[in-house]
């Protein structure tokens, strides 16, 4: 009889001994709720300051950084970056932060006075939106010590500007254009670091890592839709 900690989960999960065994050790409440698709460890990662990164959650709600087991967050969001903001992200979260910086409304210095903050305050990499000029990734490029990460949006991107202005890794995000983008980018350059968003499904999980993405990033469910879930779990024991 076992009168440890570990959950029954856990217990089955480590007696699934298969050629890869992983010890693994969890508790009820330290779990992770909110859990990235098993597909995405079939991706060789990017390895960034000695972590490999496979996995990224999107996501600016503290309490969903808090409670997931990806390996990295990308915080991007529809408005003006903040700097309070990043560093609340990057306080919270346990694993690197690649923060997002503008590029579209929010440019010039601005942009990079934001960028500059963001790396001082802990973060790993800052993301830039597609209408980024090259001029503005080249100013950065000569300010930052971590990489810079543009968003690509269609084939038609001109890949190599971006890389010769200092770009270190493409953020491809092209809905369901997504892996032809991914493609269109690993024909011309086979070794180019990328991340691309993975969709809903296992399988389109699976056709961006055969394109050649070497993370993937996945948008979790709302707290509002997790505390649906949640409360109705709550219902039906009443």
């Amino acid at each position: 009889m076992i009168d440890d900690n570990y959950t029954k989960d856990v217990i089955n999960q480590t007696e699934k001994k298969d050629r890869k065994f992983i010890p693994t050790i969890e508790s009820e409440l330290k779990k992770k709720p909110i859990q990235m698709p098993a597909e995405i460890y079939n991706t060789s990662g990017i390895n960034i300051f000695g972590k490999r990164i496979k996995s990224l959650i999107f996501s600016t709600d503290l309490a969903i950084i808090k409670n997931n087991n990806a390996d990295g967050v990308i915080a991007v969001y529809p408005f003006t970056p903040q700097i309070s903001i990043n560093q609340a992200i990057i306080e919270v979260s346990s694993t690197p932060v690649f923060c997002g910086v503008g590029g579209g409304i929010t440019t010039g210095q601005r942009s990079i006075d934001i960028a500059l903050s963001a790396e001082l305050n802990g973060a790993f990499g800052v993301v830039m939106n597609a209408p980024t000029p090259n001029e503005l990734i080249m100013q950065m490029k000569k300010r930052l010590d971590i990489p810079i990460i543009i968003t690509i949006v269609s084939e038609k991107e001109d890949f190599e500007s971006r890389i010769k202005a200092g770009v270190s890794i493409f953020n491809v995000s092209g809905g369901t254009n997504t892996v032809k983008i991914v493609k269109a980018i690993r024909e011309r350059h086979p070794y180019f670091p990328i991340i691309a968003t993975g969709g809903p499904t296992p399988i389109d999980i699976t056709k961006t890592i055969l394109a050649g993405a070497n993370a993937i990033t996945i948008t979790p469910p709302t707290t509002g839709e997790l505390f649906s879930l949640i409360m109705d779990k709550y219902r039906s024991n009443i």
